[in-house]
């Protein structure tokens, strides 16, 4: 991790961006980044607007994505610590995610592209995705060293930002233009151009694991004995189970009852996410002067309590488009300090040889809910109304935080 020499055109980048490996992973990243905001708003609305899918089909649709997550990501990550070249396996994952992805517009040009077929999509780069997430921690750890874990994570998670300034507004352009299935070209690229950086990247790995077997059981004990990763876990779990009822139907809600067409939607969503980007940007500064734990708790409140704007919008279209916009503005901005000071303090706290384990076992956990969330979510769409599963979702959602009340976390200053 030594610094490569620095010519005077890098003098203003960040010290982390001087390190060639670190600035070809983070290049990577962020331009897979924006791919990856496009389909999340090409393939939903391509069932929305074209397969004319109802509130079930959407709740399905998610759910197909994010099942991998409680299907494999314990036995990805008991497989992946005993590998030696984790560096390896995100870039086979990457390129399978890219296939995957030009199906869709190959099937819809052959007019063979159904809901059954997208569902097997989302499936597929859902899996594949787990694979490359529980690697990329290992990655993570060998190119940042601990006290640079806040700059880091500060820097990854403003590329999440700007993809959502980018990604959505492409992604609600190209579908105006080009129709959803094509929109997820770009995103096919983004993989292979991900896939490509991070095979460039020259970085010695943590040596794995020489246990016998996968050892499933070892994540999750030693996500259950610690004290900070349980509260975390069981947090998170629980505002992602009410985020993703919600995430299955907004897209739907606001553009069928709200009338916000895919251009206008992807363009506010995009200038929305300018809170994200402000947030990833003062997050380092907030945790040194307020304390990581601290600023991990006020990101639980501030992540879900703005999305309430959202099944109370209504009245002119100019104010339905300003409450939406506050909306995921300020939720953009709390999910960023959620993110910066959670990915700090979990890559502090979780040790080498058991890194892919327990980043498994949390996937398993805090990733498998939101496929039940999703279904829960279509479920009482149908059942309900989905203006009514809405304000379920963001109120519910708020209940996260009171695991971390009684936990060490707030007191938590530094790493």
């Amino acid at each position: 991790m030594t610094a490569t020499a620095t010519p005077a055109t890098r003098r203003w980048l960040p010290p982390l961006l001087r390190q060639t490996p670190f600035r070809r992973y983070w290049t990577g990243q962020s331009v897979s980044l924006v791919g990856d905001q496009i389909t999340e708003l090409a393939l939903p609305l391509f069932a929305v607007l074209v397969a004319q899918a109802g509130p079930a089909e959407m709740g399905y649709l998610t759910a197909a994505a994010l099942a991998p997550n409680l299907l494999f990501s314990l036995l990805f990550g008991g497989w992946a610590d005993r590998r030696p070249y984790k560096r390896t396996i995100m870039v086979a994952a990457d390129v399978a995610r890219a296939v995957a992805l030009l199906a869709v517009p190959v099937l819809y040009l052959l007019d063979a592209l159904t809901m059954t077929q997208l569902y097997l999509v989302a499936f597929t780069v859902g899996t594949f995705s787990v694979l490359f997430e529980v690697c990329r921690t290992t990655l993570f750890v060998s190119l940042v060293s601990r006290e640079d874990f806040l700059p880091a994570n500060a820097l990854l998670n403003g590329s999440r930002a700007f993809s959502s300034v980018a990604g959505a507004g492409a992604g609600g352009l190209l579908v105006r233009l080009v129709g959803a299935p094509f929109a997820l070209l770009l995103d096919a690229l983004s993989f292979l151009f991900s896939a490509v950086m991070i095979a460039r990247v020259e970085v010695v790995e943590p040596t794995p694991s020489a246990r016998r077997g996968l050892g499933l059981r070892e994540g999750l004990s030693f996500i259950a004995r610690h004290p900070v990763m349980r509260a975390a876990v069981c947090a998170s779990t629980t505002i992602n189970l009410f985020n993703y009822m919600y995430g299955a139907l907004v897209i739907l809600y606001v553009t069928t009852e709200l009338h916000v067409t895919p251009d206008v939607l992807g363009l506010g969503l995009g200038l929305a996410a300018v809170g994200a980007l402000i947030g990833a940007a003062v997050a380092r500064r907030l945790a040194e002067r307020f304390g990581v734990g601290p600023l991990y708790v006020f990101g639980y409140l501030l992540f879900p309590a703005p999305l309430i704007l959202i099944p109370l919008a209504q009245g002119p279209h100019w104010l339905v488009l300003t409450m939406v916009f506050c909306a995921e503005f300020w939720s953009g901005f709390g999910v960023m300090l959620l993110d910066t000071a959670g990915g700090s303090l979990q890559a502090g706290v979780i040790p080498d040889e058991l890194r892919a384990r327990v980043t498994g076992a949390h996937r398993t956990i805090n990733y498998g809910i939101r496929p039940i969330g999703a279904v829960i979510g279509g479920a009482l769409g149908t059942a309900l109304g989905v203006r009514e599963t809405l304000w379920i979702a963001t109120v519910g959602a708020l209940a996260g935080v009171l695991w971390l009340i009684a936990s060490p976390i707030p007191r938590m200053r530094r790493l």
